[in-house]
């Protein structure tokens, strides 16, 4: 059961969602230019939205909907959701720069290794206790660059050394997914920013699906994997979970917890990877948008509005990585389950 103190919590969250009534009804209206006119306030609410929601499995893409809508705002469209987005990537690769340094590294010096038979200088304290020596030639025969190995054995031999480059690997075979069904989505979908899959009703039902699945892997789930033993089949399950979220209302970072616990993995681990996994697919979705925001030459207010939703969107989401990692280690993930169950009830509720 949840805690008593989480309720308050749960309620005041809820509360935005009650105010939808019969502004409801303006969630099918079209967005023009894929960016809807937001002032410097707006952004500013639609960044801290974006930042708080992005990282924690409640769906910031739902919320970026949902809220603006009950606030009589409008649709803010997939363009500018997108484009803010970048903000929480900037602090993601903020929070985890030395994660993301030591995976890069070490799989480019396994890889060194195995091929060219060269070893970098050892680190002490992730510093080189030579910084100015070069590679140097791994005195290990076996480890020559003309040794009688194959390409695919020599792979093999890295991978099964080095977990770095079994998560550079996860993460780049995870990303595929996304992309792949992102490029589908754009090719059969053209007006997406119309399109009911984006819809209140949508979003509803997949909050609630997305709820009960989580429930489902918070009770099986054995939670025994930790940070340090997860590698490529993680990352490419996680990575299928990921492509779910291209629909408003399934949660990137819910979807990916959700087949983490599945797979057995801790929560907070299960969290800090699906972090990690999510910075090529929202880095790529982020891009693509501001490339099609900036061909259309947008009055400088209007990307004013987009800069300052963006920073805010950096600053909220640190705070909501730094608190998820340190929830996690310590509760469940009961309290999003029942937000998120509630949420999507509330919406169809009032929207009848």
């Amino acid at each position: 059961m949840i805690k008593k103190k989480y309720w308050l919590t749960i309620a005041t969250s809820l509360a935005v969602v009650v105010a939808i009534g019969q502004e409801a009804t303006a969630q099918d209206a079209p967005v023009g230019g894929g960016v809807a006119q937001m002032n410097v306030w707006q952004a500013l609410v639609l960044g801290a939205v974006q930042g708080l929601t992005e990282f924690l499995p409640i769906s910031s893409t739902a919320h970026l909907k949902v809220v603006p809508v009950a606030l009589g705002w409008g649709d803010p469209g997939v363009a500018f959701t997108a484009v803010i987005q970048l903000g929480s990537i900037a602090a993601v690769l903020w929070y985890f720069w030395t994660d993301i340094r030591d995976i890069t590294l070490g799989a480019i010096e396994a890889l060194q290794r195995n091929y060219l038979g060269k070893t970098s200088p050892s680190k002490i304290n992730g510093q080189d206790s030579e910084p100015n020596a070069n590679l140097t030639t791994s005195p290990n025969p076996e480890l020559t660059p003309d040794m009688p190995k194959g390409f695919i054995s020599k792979w093999q031999q890295a991978f099964g050394e080095s977990q770095e480059l079994r998560l550079a690997t996860g993460i780049a075979l995870g990303t595929i997914p996304i992309v792949f069904f992102g490029l589908l989505i754009k090719a059969l979908i053209p007006d997406f920013d119309n399109s009911p899959l984006r819809s209140l009703q949508s979003i509803a039902v997949a909050s609630i699906v997305m709820s009960l699945l989580l429930g489902l892997a918070e009770k099986l789930g054995k939670r025994v994997i930790s940070y340090e033993k997860l590698g490529t089949k993680d990352g490419i399950f996680m990575g299928l979970a990921q492509a779910l979220a291209l629909l408003p209302g399934v949660s990137r970072s819910g979807s990916t917890l959700t087949a983490g616990l599945f797979l057995g993995i801790e929560r907070a681990a299960a969290a800090r990877f699906s972090f990690l996994l999510g910075i090529p697919a929202i880095t790529l979705a982020g891009l693509v948008e501001l490339r099609g925001v900036l061909s259309e030459a947008l009055p400088q207010g209007e990307m004013v509005s987009l800069v300052v939703g963006t920073i805010s969107a950096a600053i909220f989401s640190y705070g909501a990585i730094a608190w998820l990692l340190d929830y996690l280690k310590k509760q469940s993930t009961w309290i999003f389950i029942w937000y998120r169950l509630g949420f999507g009830v509330l919406i169809l509720l009032f929207m009848k």
